[in-house]
C-alpha cells in the first residue's frame, strides 16, 4: 500500500464538503500482475439523472525543490492510472488534485496549458487552508 500524500486528508474533506461520498481509500486497480492504487475513489448521486457519477482522485503535493520534477511524476501517475481505468472502469473519471497555488504557478503557464490541451488532464483544484474544492478542470 502506498504512503498517503500530505494533502490526502485535506482533499478527502474537500470532496466530502462538495457532496461526494468517499468509496475507496485507496482505489485499487489491478492490471496483469501489477497492483496499482489511486488515492481516492468517490461517488456522487446526480438526482436529476438518477445515476451516480464516479471519480478517482490522485493527490499530488508538489513540495519538492523542483516543480518540474513533481509535474513529471504527477503526469506519469495520471497517464498510467488513466489508461488502466479506461480499460477496467471506463465510467470512472480520473482527476489530479493539486493546490490552488500549484495550479496558478504551473497550469496557468504555457507548460501547463500545453499538458491540459495535449493530454486532456482533468484537474481538481483545492484550497488547502479551507479544505474546499475551488475548481474542476474537465
Amino acid at each position: 500500500m502506498p504512503a498517503k500524500d500530505i494533502y490526502h486528508e485535506t482533499v478527502k474533506k474537500a470532496l466530502i464538503k462538495d457532496g461526494w461520498v468517499i468509496t475507496h481509500e485507496p482505489l485499487p486497480l489491478k492490471w496483469g500482475r501489477k497492483d496499482l492504487y489511486v488515492d481516492l475513489g468517490a461517488e456522487k448521486l446526480l438526482l436529476a439523472e438518477k445515476i451516480g457519477r464516479k471519480i478517482a482522485v490522485e493527490v499530488k503535493s508538489f513540495v519538492s525543490p523542483s516543480e518540474i520534477e513533481d509535474l513529471k511524476n504527477a503526469l506519469g501517475s495520471y497517464l498510467l492510472y488513466s489508461d488502466v481505468l479506461e480499460q477496467i472502469e471506463p465510467d470512472r473519471e480520473l482527476y489530479l488534485a493539486i493546490r490552488k497555488a500549484v495550479y496558478f504557478d504551473l497550469f496557468e503557464e504555457s507548460i501547463g496549458q500545453l499538458l491540459l490541451q495535449h493530454h486532456h488532464v482533468r484537474i481538481l483544484v483545492f484550497d488547502q487552508h479551507h479544505e474546499e474544492v475551488v475548481q474542476w478542470i474537465p
